[in-house]
Formats: structure tokens, C-alpha cells, sequence
């Protein structure tokens, strides 16, 4: 069975660059932890699935979850690998909190050096739409 990933809004990054700094910063023995209000109810299942982030409306990059802690104030902490991985912007409305993604809807990481990651998201939904890239 394909692992559950989930979504979250990068508050505050206006882009990928910033969002790779952010997590950069936080990072510690190479992970990272976002709070959390609740333990997702299928969080067995997102262990080795991967925390995609929201920028300007669109999907731009994702880090692996490892696990779920307990805080001694009653949230909970989502630990994952302090490595940003980018991938192919894809469209998606923000939202509070986090969102369950299935791993069909899932975007792809950009595995290539051509230049195509660096493209402004609004320029390459454009090419996307017209089947360029």
C-alpha cells in the first residue's frame, strides 16, 4: 500500500528559497519538527510519507515524515528529515492546519538539472497547461 501524505501551508514563504531556509534554521541532527493542534488519525499510515508544503498556492517542495511526538503542552510534534525535497508545482488552495494527499494525487519530484525547478510558479503553470513541460 503507497504511504498517506499530507499538506501544510508554509506560512510566511514567499517562496521556495524561503521556505528552504526556514527549514534550514530549524533544523536540528538532521530533522525538523512542525506543531501540530491534533494527532491525525491515520498517522500510522504517514509515517515514511512525506509533508508537503503550500507556497503562493501551489505545491513547491515536501520533506519526509519520520514520526509523531507527544509535547508536554498537549500538541503534537510531526518530526521529519531536515532535507527539502522540490517538486513539480501543482496547484492547491491553501487551507488551515494540514491535509490528507493519497499518493495518486501526489506531485512528482523534479529529478532533472535543467532549469525547469527555477521557473516562476506562474510561468510554469502556464507551460504545464500547454503540455511543454
Amino acid at each position: 500500500m503507497p504511504p498517506l501524505h499530507m499538506t501544510r501551508v508554509a506560512v510566511g514563504c514567499p517562496d521556495y528559497p524561503a521556505l528552504q531556509a526556514r527549514i534550514a534554521a530549524y533544523a536540528l541532527d538532521g530533522e525538523v519538527r512542525f506543531t501540530t493542534r491534533f494527532r491525525p488519525k491515520r498517522s500510522d499510515e504517514l509515517v515514511g510519507g512525506k509533508l508537503h508544503f503550500i507556497v503562493k498556492h501551489m505545491l513547491v517542495g515536501r520533506v519526509e515524515i519520520l514520526r509523531f511526538d507527544d509535547r508536554d503542552d498537549g500538541r503534537i510534534d510531526i518530526v521529519c528529515v531536515a532535507d527539502l525535497e522540490r517538486v513539480h508545482p501543482m496547484p492547491k488552495r491553501a487551507h488551515q492546519g494540514w491535509r490528507y494527499l493519497v499518493a495518486a494525487d501526489a506531485p512528482r519530484a523534479i529529478d532533472d538539472k535543467s532549469g525547469v525547478a527555477d521557473l516562476p510558479p506562474e510561468l510554469y503553470r502556464e507551460l504545464a497547461e500547454l503540455s511543454l513541460i
